[in-house]
């Protein structure tokens, strides 16, 4: 079964630029996985001159690596927050082997790191995943919610089984020659046993209506599933994460919103704890 998850990850190391084209102030940082592995990201510095509004963890989609990724947050250091992007194992400059379960121990090491930093409030801690990064930041939100104010996930599926069948059905001759295919794709660490178990983290789904390689049902699907507090927004004629080149003042706006009502409210923490 490990095999058929593969298909889920296209790590790579090519070089597609750096924060520092934006003229952001950014770190290199390294920080270990739980079997040892170095993981590699950066971290950018909130531009405001006041305190950081927050500190966003980023947890990028499956292609590629972050020097492609980090184009859909470098705008947010200059909106007041810092963010800590990151590979997982086998992307870009982290070690290893990229493994479903080690996507998320990597997300659960990057919120460590962070908690760690002198320079973040570690009660001011939001999520904002993408695609591949969604799922795993349903099951982290889920696994630390005490730990977190809100997260994001956009453009997110709610199975790796059920998008295996998705683009299996969706196509005649895989579905005549690959039918079984989806039976091969293992099973745990889904979005939607996760997703209950967020609240009462508020969490912000979005997802594009014409998104070809994720089916928005999915995150109506998640949403349906979450607990309270929690917000939905389907996009009328946007592929997959397409709103953020195509939209980009929209989706910033949706965000920050989102993310300061958040902030606003009463930590989880304390919420949890009495």
């Amino acid at each position: 079964m490990l095999l058929f998850d593969r298909v889920f990850y296209y790590p790579d190391k090519k070089d597609r630029g750096s924060p520092a084209d934006h003229s952001l102030p950014y770190e290199d940082v390294y920080f270990s996985g739980d079997n040892g592995e170095r993981l590699h990201g950066w971290f950018l510095h909130a531009a405001a001159s006041e305190a950081p509004r927050a500190t966003v963890l980023h947890l990028h989609g499956n292609a590629g690596n972050i020097t492609g990724h980090y184009e859909f947050i470098h705008w947010l250091p200059r909106a007041g927050y810092n963010v800590l992007t990151f590979d997982y194992q086998g992307y870009g400059r982290s070690d290893g082997r990229v493994t479903r379960e080690g996507t998320i121990c990597d997300a659960l090491a990057a919120l460590d790191h962070l908690r760690c930093r002198p320079d973040v409030d570690r009660k001011r801690i939001v999520i904002f995943g993408q695609s591949i990064g969604g799922t795993v930041a349903a099951v982290v939100a889920a696994q630390r919610r005490e730990q977190i104010r809100a997260v994001v996930i956009d453009s997110a599926f709610s199975g790796y089984r059920a998008i295996a069948r998705y683009h299996v059905m969706r196509n005649p001759v895989f579905t005549v020659l690959a039918w079984w295919f989806p039976f091969g794709v293992s099973v745990g660490l889904d979005a939607i046993d996760s997703i209950g178990g967020i609240s009462p983290v508020p969490a912000l789904f979005m997802h594009g209506k014409a998104d070809r390689i994720v089916p928005w049902k999915m995150s109506q699907e998640l949403y349906d599933a979450a607990g309270e507090p929690k917000d939905l927004w389907l996009i009328d004629g946007m592929d997959h994460t397409e709103v953020w080149e195509a939209d980009p003042e929209s989706a910033q706006r949706r965000l920050l919103d989102f993310y300061e009502r958040a902030l606003a409210d009463t930590p989880v923490e304390a919420m949890l704890h009495g």
